[in-house]
């Protein structure tokens, strides 16, 4: 299916994907902080056992957990933002007259 402007029926229309970009950012952010929270957490328990790794092996778990959950937040984030701008937003603009409009899905 080729896209085209309803306003000037050219066919030179880019993708705008704000709703993406901005709940991706959102989502790492928080993924982020969360893990690094969870991480930071479990530190603390670990080293009222007894923790093997020492302050190293809690630096190294507050950082892997800050990935991992950057990771899980963005990638949700993604998710959020793609519905966001399929279902919401005007996800398309013309690169002729500037127009935004959105694309009805079967």
């Amino acid at each position: 299916m080729i896209l085209q402007c309803p306003s000037c029926r050219s066919i030179r229309i880019a993708a705008r994907h704000t709703g993406r970009k901005v709940c991706t950012s959102v989502g790492t952010a928080a993924g982020a902080a969360s893990g690094v929270a969870a991480a930071a957490s479990g530190a603390r328990i670990g080293a009222s056992v007894g923790a093997i790794g020492g302050l190293p092996g809690s630096v190294l778990g507050g950082l892997l957990g800050g990935i991992v959950g950057a990771l899980a937040g963005g990638s949700a984030g993604a998710a959020l933002g793609d519905f966001v701008d399929d279902n919401i937003l005007d996800n398309f603009e013309c690169l002729d007259c500037g127009h935004t409009f959105s694309v009805e899905t079967d």
